[in-house]
């Protein structure tokens, strides 16, 4: 089968929505860094209608900062892939048409510096996960230690990692005297703006003070808040999506109806009229980004978890099963809904409802295991935020603390029948260490896990009533299995 590309698009079928513009009449003006299928079905989308509706100089170079696999997809392509929005029977394809080209950095990063330093270049956003960041969850601090951050700081002239490569980019602008791009991160970081400010100010003192200055007193780093489930894209995805279109495409990406970006105004360069394709450009994007991490990545990392060592392969399956869509409600409504205040005119009780039924979707094949991935990096910000809320309080923490237990059993590498588990994590050598000599012990395991400094801060990690509660949720686990703990422990109210 012939893959996609410029020439076949007058080619397809009526129902495929094609790019209404001309490509080679917008520049590129956005650099991304880390090119994945969420970016794809998200950021690139809005700007697609963006340059649809108003053209300009906003095309997307993406980058590859590790694997070949995306410019291997998308280059052969002329960067075009599809977009499959899936809802029941119901489906919407369109063909995006944004980004440009993409780089794959390890073997084209004086290309990729050089774009990146380009006065056409006037925004560098990042999709490139909680761990990209090198960032400890626990105090927020850069991972100098790491051996990829000291590469980077032994040799900054040819970093790697995204933070060495916004601090060699902007050094480069800095030294042509051209003003600054805006730094834009797209992850589930909390404050992410703030945080990758933080990182990349640590870096760039470490290397120059000077910079670290300029970098200060010049750069923005507005902060957003995304929302889209993009599950990883499946043989059979692939398939049915050639069907659809008549050609192969390797870089297509399914996803759901729903997206939402919550974006801070803070531009200096400019920037594509994001608002008038539907994101929400606002002052302060803290409260939505917070109710975004509690309300739908906490349930889902639960369900990962609980799910998985349940014997439930997607999400879907677990908003299946009885027990684990009334524990998931519960823990929402519960748990954690009393621990947020929404903006003006923001419903809890309805976004609550919105996310039941889009975890529901059966078109959405997405894995518990796919979503258990970098939990380390991901349970800070996702679960732990929201305990310590309630501990605080003295208010009960049940479920909340269950879902940490199911966190602690899955990164010691062994399920509850004894089979290994494929952990991909960070720090997945060192958990299965420390944590798989005691899965018969649950005070020993709690204890071990919750001596892990990069990820439980010292007050949580000494709170007792913490502790126990997670002691006594491994008990649980241990003794009547995921799906058993999950009505057993904590039954729905």
């Amino acid at each position: 089968m012939q893959r996609l590309s410029i020439a076949a698009l007058t080619r397809l079928p009526a129902h495929i929505e094609v790019p209404a513009y001309d490509r080679e009449a917008c520049g590129i003006g956005i650099v991304h860094l880390g090119i994945g299928a969420f970016h794809r079905a998200h950021q690139a989308v809005y700007t697609d209608d963006i340059l649809a509706a108003h053209g300009g100089d906003w095309a997307i170079a993406g980058v590859s900062l590790r694997g070949r696999s995306v410019p291997d997809q998308l280059n052969p392509q002329q960067g075009l892939y599809s977009v499959t929005a899936l809802a029941g029977s119901a489906r919407h394809c369109r063909v995006i048409g944004a980004v440009r080209r993409v780089i794959f950095a390890p073997g084209e990063r004086p290309e990729l510096l050089a774009l990146m330093a380009a006065p056409a270049t006037r925004i560098v956003s990042l999709t490139v996960t909680e761990k990209g960041y090198y960032r400890d969850p626990a105090s927020g601090r850069l991972l100098t230690g790491d051996p990829a951050i000291a590469a980077d700081l032994a040799a900054p002239e040819s970093p790697a990692t995204a933070i060495g490569l916004l601090a060699r980019a902007l050094d480069l602008r800095r030294q042509a005297g051209l003003a600054p791009f805006t730094v834009l991160s797209c992850d589930n970081l909390p404050d992410n703006g703030k945080s990758l400010r933080r990182l990349l100010l640590e870096y760039a003192g470490l290397i120059s003070p000077s910079l670290a200055g300029w970098i200060e007193d010049n750069v923005a780093f507005p902060g957003t808040m995304v929302d889209r489930i993009v599950p990883a894209m499946t043989d059979e995805g692939l398939t049915c999506v050639a069907d659809d279109l008549g050609y192969a495409d390797a870089g297509s990406v399914i996803t759901e109806p729903f997206s939402q970006w919550v974006v801070e105004d803070n531009f200096p360069q400019g920037r594509p009229a994001w608002e008038t394709a539907g994101a929400m450009l606002v002052e302060d994007v803290a409260p939505y980004e917070l109710i975004k991490l509690r309300l739908l990545n906490g349930p889902h990392s639960a369900m990962a978890y609980l799910g998985y060592l349940g014997g439930l392969e997607y999400i879907s399956d677990c908003m299946d099963n009885a027990p684990m869509r009334a524990f998931v409600a519960a823990l929402m409504q519960e748990e954690i809904r009393p621990t947020l205040s929404a903006p003006g005119g923001f419903d809890l009780g309805a976004y609550i409802d919105d996310l039941l039924a889009r975890f529901a979707n059966p078109s959405l094949r997405h894995k518990c295991w796919q979503i258990a991935m970098d939990g380390s990096q991901k349970l800070p910000q996702r679960l732990l935020g929201t305990l310590a809320w309630r501990l605080q309080r003295g208010l009960p923490i049940g479920r909340l603390a269950l879902a940490v237990a199911g966190w602690v059993h899955y990164a010691a590498g062994i399920d509850l029948e004894g089979n290994p588990i494929d952990v991909r994590d960070p720090m997945a050598d060192r958990l299965a260490a420390g944590l798989a000599p005691h899965l018969d012990e649950p005070q020993a395991l709690a204890g071990a896990a919750l001596g892990i400094e990069e990820i439980f801060t010292p007050e949580l990690a000494a709170n007792a009533a913490f502790a126990g509660a997670v002691t006594e949720s491994l008990a649980a686990l241990k003794q009547y299995g995921a799906l058993g703990a999950v009505s057993h422990l904590a039954p729905p109210g």
